[in-house]
């Protein structure tokens, strides 16, 4: 008995002497566990990646001292006096389904405090759910479906604009034309995924577009992650509509300019939502092609002048993605969420979730990364202050061009035909 004893306090002092030495043995641990869910693999993985590593770079400025950025909780080391942020990530690789299990699982098991995604709309839907059926914060970027904050939920949050944002600021842009460069612009189309993002990114267009006078002429759908639009493509051209509206994310976005390259071609002028047009990893692929488009960009390096903020920040988040390549418009956004989460956290003083939802709701928050710096959430949890400007690829840049007090350049209407390029 006393050698079994023995053998007991030998093995205390063992483990106690491990646990000194790995810091095992502390105070109650300072964590706050966030889960990130975004599309890893799939047709939409370059977004879902570029997400990822966009939340991982907020983290990094949040839990340690980063006095070159001149953002938020830069200077000081975590937050609520030393607690630090910890990322568990997710792949939804783009399925509703799988999205909404990998939301349970970070909740249920990983025990997260609040998800942070999920880039396509049509996970954010049923993740979101999850999070609001278990009075669970769900903080959304880049998914920009108008009916997300139109549920009524109580603990979901969108930072990015909404696509019934953009179609009415498309229909900016057409009456710009119409009136200052007798465009003759009267027939619209739409091309869009059949998911949550696309149809009610149409529906907003054709509302907008109807209600300013425009006709539709044409309502194209396809299934996410095709490899063929031939017969879409073919749509659009015997309809011939003066504009387009486009809703096609990744890859997607890349076969159908390229399907329309191949039937030789062109609207007059052609706008997309928060899409492929935006991810300039497609842009690249696309070399040329890519040339004249336009759409709604919230970030982009041709903005530096006006958001000056971003530089510092950026360099940290080209350090976690692979090709090294700077922020764009969805990718930010998740930041925003995470430094806008943790801000609230901060000012509430506490974890209790629905003290935080109270704090977010309440507040107007600091936003250097947000085009026009301030981030403010009216009814639904949308953030009223989001905004975007009008783009147009030019030469591999994204050159700003509506509307004009911001413009660098002036459109370049109608978009040059494939065979005069």
């Amino acid at each position: 008995m006393k050698n079994f004893k023995k053998s007991i306090y030998v093995l205390f002092v063992v483990f106690l002497i491990i646990g000194l030495l790995t810091g095992v043995v502390s105070a109650e641990e300072k964590i706050i566990k966030i889960g990130t869910l975004f599309p890893l693999t799939g047709p939409a993985a370059t977004g879902g990646q570029r997400g990822k590593a966009a939340v991982e770079t907020a983290v990094e400025v949040i839990n340690n001292i980063h006095p070159e950025c001149k953002v938020p909780l830069a200077n000081q080391s975590g937050i609520l006096d030393g607690y630090k942020i910890v990322l568990v990530h997710a792949d939804h690789q783009g399925k509703p389904d799988i999205g909404k299990s990998e939301a349970e699982r970070l909740f249920n098991q990983e025990k997260v405090y609040a998800i942070i995604g999920a880039y396509n709309s049509s996970v954010s839907k049923p993740a979101s759910f999850v999070a609001e059926t278990q009075k669970k914060l769900f903080m959304c970027g880049g998914s920009s479906s108008a009916e997300l904050t139109e549920r009524g939920f109580k603990y979901f949050f969108r930072t990015a604009p909404t696509d019934k944002t953009e179609s009415i600021e498309f229909v900016e842009v057409l009456n710009w034309l119409n009136e200052n460069k007798n465009a003759g612009i009267k027939t619209i189309g739409l091309i869009y995924e059949n998911s949550e993002f696309g149809k009610h990114a149409a529906n907003e267009g054709i509302l907008a577009v109807e209600k300013a006078g425009f006709e539709v002429v044409a309502d194209v759908t396809f299934a996410p992650g095709a490899t063929n639009l031939n017969s879409e493509v073919q749509t659009l051209k015997a309809k011939n509509p003066d504009a387009v509206f486009g809703a096609c994310i990744g890859g997607d976005y890349s076969l159908w300019v390229r399907t329309m390259k191949q039937m030789n071609w062109l609207p007059k002028i052609c706008l997309n939502y928060c899409s492929g047009y935006q991810d300039p990893i497609i842009a690249q692929q696309l070399g040329d092609d890519a040339n004249y488009f336009m759409g709604t960009t919230g970030y982009s390096p041709e903005f530096a002048e006006l958001m000056p903020e971003v530089n510092a920040v950026e360099e940290i988040y080209k350090t976690k993605i692979v090709p090294s390549i700077p922020f764009d418009s969805d990718s930010i956004q998740e930041a925003v969420a995470m430094f806008v989460l943790a801000q609230a956290i901060e000012k509430a003083g506490t974890l209790d979730t629905d003290t935080v939802r109270d704090v977010l709701y309440a507040n107007e928050w600091e936003s250097p990364l947000s085009f026009g710096g301030k981030v403010a959430f009216g009814e639904g949890g949308q953030n009223i202050k989001a905004t975007s400007l009008k783009t147009q690829m030019i030469n591999g840049a994204y050159i700003r061009a509506f509307p004009h007090e911001f413009a660098t350049q002036e459109i370049i209407f109608p978009i040059v035909p494939w065979d005069k390029r």
